[in-house]
């Protein structure tokens, strides 16, 4: 069973810090063979939604409020360990982060850069593409927005 909570980024310990980055450079660099920069101090201002199974994290977003990443509110690094894609987690992360948007910024608009990819999964989840698909770190995306 899943577990999710909502921290921002200094109530998470060294060891959920590390497995979170950790978790994100085994999806985003190795995996999907992209050299990027992860760290990018925008971290800080994020409050960070963390799926726990068998205490090890396997999944994570990163939410912030209006003005922070984009004019809106918006989610970013969403992941799920590829080792746990199989229960439906990644369903379970993206439930959380819009319930948290709403819950600590009280937005309900949300703006996400997605791998072009994941259209299906994030309209299962009403979100709509905008604009034409770009480039980004190498990788197809497109513009995405939840009303």
């Amino acid at each position: 069973m899943l577990q999710v909570f909502t921290k921002s980024f200094s109530e998470l310990t060294t060891n959920e810090l590390y497995a979170v980055l950790q978790l994100r450079s085994e999806v985003f660099v190795v995996e999907q063979n992209c050299v990027y920069q992860d760290i990018d101090d925008k971290d800080q201002k994020a409050l960070h939604v963390i799926g726990i199974k068998n205490n090890k994290i396997v999944g994570y977003t990163r939410i912030f409020k209006p003005g922070d990443y984009f004019e809106k509110a918006s989610i970013g690094r969403v992941v799920v360990a590829k080792n746990e894609r199989e229960f439906g987690y990644g369903h379970v992360i993206i439930k959380h982060s819009i319930k948290a948007i709403k819950t600590y910024f009280n937005e309900t608009i949300i703006k996400i850069s997605a791998q072009t990819y994941l259209k299906i999964f994030y309209e299962s989840h009403e979100f709509q593409q905008v604009g034409e698909e770009y480039l980004e770190d190498g990788i197809p995306h497109i513009g995405m927005l939840k009303n």
